[in-house]
């Protein structure tokens, strides 16, 4: 899975005057997984996305797949308890993975889902990123530590998304997003993206990322 890192890192290394983009044809929820269900083979690349609950996950998923409601948002924290595969385009997946660190779920509960988000890292042949939500307002839980690690074990490095960027001054954001890395304890280059949900600020790049992953996806099956 060595790849992994490295796609993300050489896609980050694009000039930066290069503007991919996304046009979102069609996007559709086609696989749900609980906790005993067998992970689907597909055959597309996989982009998952991982973050505490209420940290905004399904409405940066909503987002990017350009609808107000298909990734179900709730005032209930901890609400997703599926891996959910949302077909887009019919060229590629964005993975929900539970989200985690909800104190009120049972503590067995709680245990069952990391099994199944690790089981997905380690078991998926399709998944080319992880994205990794923080909250650009406080430093990173432990948690949020402990799912880096995760990722990180796998072989995998994480795309750090700083959400609910609109809830901050923009002078603030360099710091903020120095806290984060820090606190995670991640490398200095590591590809940091803030985004709002609400001003959209922040998708066009996670677009620009996406669109260079799959090209380059693209020019490894063709040689």
């Amino acid at each position: 899975m060595m790849e992994n890192r490295k796609s993300v890192q050489a896609a980050r290394a694009e000039p930066a005057g290069r503007k991919d983009s996304m046009v979102i044809k069609s996007a559709a929820l086609e696989t749900v997984c609980g906790i005993t269900s067998v992970l689907p083979k597909n055959e597309k690349p996989e982009f998952a996305f991982a973050g505490k609950s209420n940290v905004g996950k399904s409405s940066l998923i909503n987002a990017l797949m350009n609808r107000k409601s298909l990734a179900r948002t709730s005032a209930q924290p901890g609400k997703t308890q599926t891996i959910n595969f949302y077909n887009v385009n019919g060229e590629l997946y964005f993975v929900d993975l539970p989200g985690y660190g909800y104190a009120k779920a049972p503590e067995e509960i709680r245990a069952k889902w990391g099994r199944m988000i690790e089981r997905y890292l380690h078991g998926s042949d399709m998944l080319r990123a992880v994205f990794l939500l923080v909250d650009i307002r406080h430093k990173p839980s432990g948690n949020d530590k402990i799912m880096y690690d995760w990722i990180t074990a796998q072989d995998y490095r994480p795309v750090i998304i700083a959400t609910k960027l609109d809830k901050i001054k923009r002078s603030q954001t360099a710091r903020q997003l120095k806290e984060i890395r820090e606190g995670l304890g991640a490398p200095a280059d590591t590809v940091m993206i803030p985004f709002s949900a609400k001003t959209k600020q922040g998708r066009d790049e996670i677009y620009a990322l996406l669109s260079r992953l799959c090209s380059a996806e693209d020019t490894q099956r063709s040689e």
